[in-house]
């Protein structure tokens, strides 16, 4: 301890604390399901869309972290619509929380349909956690720089 310190002071912290900047949503995916991507009825696959999800919230981890990323966690996952072959997906993603070693990243899906008379409705939500890997698949800190 100095002697410019109090010894009431908290010590400092060897760990940075969670970064609590606020995040831009952004447009981070746009895709079409393909009939391959639906039972017979033309309903997409809930699976189809949690991977596509997955996929969308992995962009701004992965920017982030500057190296390998893995999904940890899904904390929730809900369906609000169905989604049919021909819409139009809009995969928007927005950081919510960034940890040490992880990141918690809230993506939502837009979906636009029928072009002739469009219309636009919120299909689906969730949010993700993801953590930074090395090379041995363990979690190491992120390199947060602005």
């Amino acid at each position: 301890m100095s002697d410019t310190q109090s010894p009431l002071a908290p010590a400092p912290s060897a760990a940075p604390a969670p970064d609590a900047r606020v995040w831009p949503r952004e447009l981070v995916l746009r895709v079409m399901p393909m009939p391959a991507d639906a039972n017979h009825n033309g309903d997409v696959f809930g699976g189809w869309i949690m991977a596509q999800v997955d996929i969308a919230g992995s962009i701004l981890p992965a920017r982030l972290s500057r190296g390998r990323i893995a999904t940890v966690a899904v904390k929730e996952f809900l369906f609000k619509q169905p989604v049919s072959i021909g819409d139009l997906l809009s995969f928007y993603a927005q950081v919510v929380r960034v940890g040490r070693t992880s990141v918690t990243v809230q993506v939502e899906v837009i979906a636009e349909r029928n072009p002739a008379s469009p219309h636009v409705v919120k299909v689906t939500e969730a949010q993700l956690t993801y953590v930074a890997i090395d090379k041995d698949g363990k979690s190491r800190p992120f390199s947060i720089e602005d």
